[in-house]
């Protein structure tokens, strides 16, 4: 042979992934092309190598399923070629073959590691053959029972929460005891902390995972067709209502619908929705018959709505429908622990197969950071950090200035608040906003990053005030009169926020609304709210440093 390492076969890409990987090391050429023969019967791809040295310097390239190696070879034994082999493939199987067979060479060999030995010369042939099949045939059954260990990770990490700090075990048995049920639900929790992902557990592990699971985002519903999408409608009941169309809890029948920020749905609203839980029926638009539906209802929310009811801005009587059994999501701040795991799983989901690592100092900020947006910034952030790194390590300069500096900031922050008045009533979700950090996409590159300084507000009454980043007023305790609530300080941050992107983006509605973590509806009742147009500017708007 020309070359220490040699491919025997020329397979394509996708032969070669879904077929075992064979790699034969003997410093006898006779011996390697006859085993590879074998194994190519077999339907294998092999490889070949002549010695320990250019076999390892192949596996760096290239892993393999298997390997069949000869005992005695020039320069670096059997033994300690298993050895290194193991060090670099712990989950490669290495056989060897020796012609000089002895029970303390098998005892050493299966002491470092190696799947068994065989004998030269192969008498007959048809030895060797079932040999490499049986080591084929436990190869493919670990492999099996991985990928259904990892399809079982899979579905909890898709209809469940990665994590295993106790806030986070307490939410999954909740899960579990909740899954055959059909009691009302209501999720509590910040926004991006994965309301949504707990209720379709509620769901998916239960006995009606086979049944319909509609969610509805309640807060991106235009307010005129909130009930023709909730109930249905018939034709003609209004104008552009040309055919019949079922509603959302026709189409949930017999399974579940998720009312997520069921707080935004307007009063008129919570009173039919009230009806429909207790009567457990619908009457879609225009129609004059009431139609039966039997369906499971998790709402979810990050508003107290214990607060907004007795405000007023919330029905005191559907509060407790809805409040049967209260599961609260904890932020990501309040389960630190969870960071590293988090992290990985969402390496996983953008660099899938790579080798891509965070350094120590990157996960120590990432550890440290107070996450605003929780989880869906995290993901932002990781998902940033993979589009803009080196596809080999994620370190401090692949993360948003915002969180690589956030030791410093916190520390800052902390000193300026035990000075600051009134903080010591606000909730520490405030508190910790020293700074907005705009949720992270592909945009971040193109748009400048937005920094808020730590300001002193008042009290506000609800628990939940964050949304993705951008401080909700909505979330305060409001009033059911029609004049607008005097402004707070919490406010003029808020518009100034909105003000600042708004113009930083052009008066594109749609990425000022992708940038500020908040759906197109809501960006246009702030707009509104606040009498925010394109390329307005207000010299009493708090100036974003």
């Amino acid at each position: 042979m020309n070359s220490a390492v040699n491919s025997s076969v020329s397979s394509p890409i996708s032969k070669e992934d879904l077929s075992i990987r064979l790699l034969v090391v003997d410093d006898e050429q006779s011996i390697r092309k006859l085993c590879v023969t074998v194994g190519e019967a077999l339907g294998f791809v092999c490889l070949e190598a002549e010695s320990g040295e250019s076999a390892l310097a192949l596996l760096e390239e290239q892993p393999v399923h298997m390997i069949l190696s000869d005992m005695v070879m020039p320069r670096m034994s059997g033994l300690e070629f298993l050895e290194r082999v193991k060090k670099l493939l712990p989950r490669t199987e290495v056989a060897l073959m020796t012609g000089h067979g002895s029970i303390e060479t098998a005892v050493q060999a299966m002491k470092l590691g190696a799947y068994d030995y065989i004998t030269k010369p192969f008498s007959p042939l048809e030895e060797l053959r079932l040999f490499l099949r049986r080591m084929a045939d436990k190869i493919r059954l670990v492999e099996e029972n991985e990928f259904l260990r990892q399809r079982m990770d899979s579905e909890t990490a898709v209809h469940g929460i990665v994590g295993s700090s106790a806030k986070i075990q307490e939410v999954l048995r909740m899960v579990s005891r909740l899954k055959d049920t059909r009691t009302p639900v209501l999720i509590y929790g910040e926004s991006g902390t994965g309301k949504e992902l707990v209720a379709r557990a509620i769901h998916f592990r239960g006995a009606f995972a086979s049944r319909p699971f509609v969610a509805v985002d309640c807060g991106s519903l235009v307010p005129t067709l909130i009930e023709s999408e909730l109930f249905g409608y018939e034709k003609g009941a209004f104008t552009g209502a040309l055919k019949s169309k079922q509603g959302l809890f026709q189409a949930a029948d017999g399974g579940t619908i998720f009312l997520d920020e069921v707080g935004e749905l307007p009063l008129e609203l919570q009173a039919k929705l009230l009806r429909v839980l207790q009567e457990k029926e619908v009457r879609p638009v225009g129609s004059n018959q009431r139609v039966k539906v039997d369906v499971r209802v998790i709402a979810a929310t990050n508003r107290d709505l214990e607060t907004a009811y007795k405000t007023g801005s919330f029905r005191k009587d559907l509060y407790f429908r809805l409040n049967v059994v209260a599961v609260h999501v904890p932020a990501l701040r309040d389960r630190r622990s969870d960071t590293p795991q988090l992290v990985h799983w969402f390496l996983d989901r953008y660099a899938p197969g790579s080798e891509l690592h965070v350094s120590s100092a990157a996960m120590k900020a990432l550890m440290q950071y107070d996450w605003p947006g929780n989880v869906r910034e995290l993901e932002n952030c990781v998902e940033r950090a993979v589009a803009l790194g080196n596809g080999r390590v994620i370190d401090l300069g692949d993360l948003p200035p915002a969180i690589a500096s956030c030791t410093s900031a916190t520390a800052s922050s902390a000193a300026a608040s035990s000075h600051a008045p009134g903080l010591s009533s606000i909730h520490p979700s405030v508190q910790t906003a020293a700074h907005l950090a705009v949720p992270h996409g592909a945009m971040h590159a193109a748009v400048p990053h937005v920094t808020v300084p730590h300001v002193a507000a008042p009290h506000v009454a609800s628990p939940h005030v964050e949304r993705a980043g951008v401080l909700d007023p909505d979330l305060a305790a409001t009033s059911a009169a029609p004049a607008p609530p005097p402004t707070t300080d919490l406010e003029d941050l808020e518009r100034a926020t909105i003000q600042r992107v708004f113009e930083q983006v052009k008066g594109d509605k749609a990425l000022a609304g992708r940038m500020l973590g908040i759906s197109r509806a809501t960006l246009y009742r702030k707009l509104k709210r606040y009498n925010i147009i394109a390329g307005s500017s207000d010299s009493s708007i708090p100036t974003l440093q």
